[in-house]
């Protein structure tokens, strides 16, 4: 086991020495790439391995000037999509013997010491998850020519890679779905502060519609919740359901967090069922929609290719900064459960 004392940390020396070959070498062994002979080798991984030595990653970032940490830049953790997509992240990094340097961002007054905090320490790149933290930092990022990818964002940035999902299609998807099904008095619910991939969303779903809606087959409202949670779902049953006259048959929600609560909301406040009463179709597909309780159609986001289209940008990126940002967009799939009729 690795000494407890710091300070009795194996170092790199006592490798050398119990190895009998220079300091030098033991480094171009545990650098990938570097020249030593097949026996030098041998010795010094048989030395290390002895002695439990482990490459001092940090110390190697201040000689290099650059890390192999990836700072991963979030808003909160509450978020389940964004909780399904940080394993995916992680281990498409270790793969190219990376690691995530995780920063909440969901603090404004605390960008600055935030992102001082990642430049500490030499990172090799950042990656923005999600629609939400603030495009100011990928600006900063960029100007201190930090290689940078961002994940459902607006592709409006030069010399950054963007992965998005098929929002837009996705939105189409789901009006299709729900014109299949018979639903005639169809409702869009986001949130009164929504992201860029909730608009797309919105968009997707309320052009599919328009020809219906214009030829007064359907009609279509936007609800905006009080937030894009469950808590904004479940409180939007009050006014989007309190009126049977308008009640809507369909609702399309932004994400799958805003459409359990409206299930539950409707359960509670008004006896509600899907889909027999309203069809409800979701979108990411985070694991909650699929428990029995709610078994809700939705948008799936593949969370693996999302991570691993990102992090293959990244690393791209990292060997050739200058290049011209690219802009990937990845199919989503409709999930059918319980929740609407297929």
């Amino acid at each position: 086991m690795p000494p407890q004392n710091p300070s009795a940390w194996i170092t790199a020396a006592d490798v050398a020495r119990k190895a009998g070959v220079s300091r030098s070498a033991v480094s171009r062994t545990f650098t990938e790439g570097a020249s030593v002979s097949p026996e030098t080798r041998d010795k010094v991984q048989r030395a290390a391995e002895a002695l439990g030595y482990q490459v001092n990653m940090l110390a190697r970032g201040v000689i290099q000037r650059q890390s192999n940490l990836v700072g991963v830049v979030v808003k909160g953790f509450d978020d389940p999509f964004l909780q399904s997509l940080l394993g995916p992240i992680t281990h498409q990094l270790a793969l190219r013997s990376l690691a995530p340097l995780l920063m909440d961002a969901s603090e404004p007054a605390q960008l600055a010491k935030s992102l001082r905090h990642l430049l500490q320490y030499r990172i090799a790149g950042v990656i923005l998850t999600s629609g939400t933290p603030p495009i100011q930092l990928a600006k900063e990022y960029l100007r201190l020519r930090v290689p940078v990818a961002m994940i459902n964002r607006a592709p409006d940035l030069e010399g950054v890679d963007v992965v998005n999902s098929d929002h837009f299609e996705g939105g189409a998807v789901a009006a299709r779905a729900l014109l299949a099904s018979g639903a005639r008095k169809l409702v869009f619910l986001s949130s009164d502060m929504a992201t860029y991939s909730a608009r797309l969303r919105g968009e997707g779903f309320v052009q599919t519609l328009a020809p219906a809606v214009q030829a007064g087959e359907v009609v279509l409202r936007n609800i905006h919740a009080s937030g894009a949670t469950y808590a904004g779902g479940f409180d939007a049953t009050r006014a989007l359901l309190a009126d049977a006259q308008t009640r809507p048959d369909g609702v399309f929600c932004a994400n799958d967090v805003l459409a359990c609560g409206l299930v539950d909301g409707a359960r509670q406040f008004f006896g509600l069922r899907a889909p027999e009463d309203l069809q409800v179709i979701g979108f990411d597909d985070i694991p909650m929609a699929g428990l029995s309780a709610y078994s809700l159609t939705t948008l799936r986001q593949d969370v693996n290719a999302l991570a691993q289209s990102a992090v293959a940008c990244l690393f791209e990126r990292m060997a050739e900064p200058d290049m011209p940002g690219r802009m990937l967009q990845l199919p989503v799939t409709l999930v059918t459960r319980a929740s609407s009729r297929s």
